[in-house]
């Protein structure tokens, strides 16, 4: 970049793609890594940390950056996909510098910071954190914005980044991952440390928070829920999948277990111990309770318009399940399906019942896992009805779920496919050089 480029705030950095010198897409910018000196020297940039395609998360150098305009980075083209850690010495301005309470040096008045600023120095290679924003007032609270003056300084004016903060907010660093898909900010999150973990968990509402701990590992969401408190983990699970929370739930101590459940709605509750009641593999394990159910009498439109719920995951709103009354799982007497490219051939004013399939193919709850994915294969579904022996539809299973139990347990901790070593091979120097 050449010198007198214009500051870039960090904030517009999160997501941006990296793109090799050829324009291939080789990642998203994740993170920065920076590295704090002595006195009020800016801290250097030391370079991004890169998700790519795989999930792996890599270093790249800035020295290995030859651009960074119209929303995206341009690099070398050649990388070194050894996955990143971080040093004891590092600093991750996302994950660890933004919505610190900081001091001005002026005034020694509090303030938070919201955004940071980096900038090539001239004629060399070399980023530093050049200037910081703050906002002046007092810490926002819960989801409330905390109104007050706001300002730009230089990285000299302000102190505090070294120490270690309790009680950091996550506002402005959730804002930065905001339009991120939960599966990604589940990443996000697993790779900060704990103490920012629960921070950034405390700070998501219920809804958000219980769609990424749906595709956190295990052990990351023990954690972040043992950390919430009571009503907050019991309201967390309510708003979570039933068959996830039942899985999450059925991890737990019987003491702790018992508690969420006692705070749970009743309704809630009971269906929580139905479901822990199946064994783990097997269809009543794996299914969800909360298929779309409709009575017979039921017309076309009637089922698109529950269809369109944005809720529901394209799993669940391929196809809809009727059934004799009652509508909530268990049902009456199961009578089949119809899918989605059924109901859009059809009038509006049509029955349902008019358009189930002749031959309704269904689950019994205690079929294993390989018969499951059997029947999966077999009949090309993405959702199938698990049915009991007095004709009741219990719940749905989704190919979703099939998958997540059939891949190893740590799936979510490693990366997809990567013939890393031998692309270190050919890669760049190891992380630091």
């Amino acid at each position: 970049m050449a010198a007198g480029a214009p500051r870039i705030f960090v904030s517009h950095l999160s997501g941006v793609a990296v793109f090799d010198p050829s324009g291939d897409q080789v990642g998203r910018v994740r993170d920065l890594v920076v590295m704090l000196r002595v006195g009020r020297r800016p801290p250097r940039v030391l370079g991004l940390v890169v998700e790519l395609s795989t999930r792996r998360r890599i270093f790249l150098p800035m020295t290995r950056v030859t651009g960074i305009e119209s929303g995206q980075v341009i690099t070398t083209g050649v990388l070194n996909v050894r996955r990143f850690e971080q040093r004891p010495t590092e600093r991750l301005v996302f994950g660890e510098l933004l919505d610190r309470r900081v001091a001005l040096v002026e005034t020694g008045e509090e303030v938070t910071v919201l955004d940071l600023s980096v900038q090539q120095l001239p004629a060399r290679r070399d980023w530093e954190i050049d200037r910081v924003f703050v906002r002046k007032g007092r810490k926002s609270r819960g989801f409330r914005r905390a109104k007050g003056e706001t300002l730009t300084v230089e990285w000299s004016a302000v102190t505090g980044f070294s120490l270690e903060e309790h009680g950091q907010g996550a506002e402005n660093l959730l804002a930065t991952f905001e339009q991120l898909h939960p599966a990604d900010l589940a990443n996000v999150l697993h790779h900060l440390s704990p103490k920012r973990r629960a921070e950034v968990a405390a700070a998501l509402d219920d809804d958000r928070l219980a769609d990424v701990l749906e595709e956190l590992p295990e052990d990351d969401q023990i954690e972040i829920l043992g950390k919430l408190q009571g009503e907050r983990a019991a309201d967390v699970l309510e708003a979570m999948d039933p068959d996830d929370a039942a899985d999450l739930l059925g991890e737990l101590p019987e003491e702790e277990k018992e508690r969420l459940l006692s705070l749970m709605e009743p309704a809630d509750a009971a269906e929580m111990r139905r479901l822990m009641a199946y064994e783990e593999h097997t269809a009543g394990g794996l299914m969800t309770t909360e298929p779309i159910v409709l009575r017979p009498d039921a017309t076309v439109a009637d089922a698109l318009a529950r269809v369109r719920n944005r809720d529901l995951s394209p799993a669940l709103a391929a196809q809809v399940y009727v059934c004799r009354p009652p509508d909530e799982t268990p049902t009456g007497k199961y009578l089949g399906t119809v899918h989605f490219q059924r109901l859009l051939r059809d009038p509006p004013y049509t029955l349902v019942s008019a358009l189930i399939d002749d031959d309704p193919q269904t689950l019994a709850p205690g079929a294993a896992l390989p018969l499951v994915a059997g029947f999966f294969a077999t009949y090309d579904m993405v959702a199938a009805p698990v049915v009991d022996d007095s004709g009741a539809l219990l719940g749905a299973v989704t190919v979703d779920d099939v998958l997540d139990h059939m891949l190893p347990d740590d799936w979510r901790e490693t990366e997809f496919d990567l013939d890393a070593d031998g692309a270190e091979d050919e890669g760049m120097a190891a992380h630091g050089s």
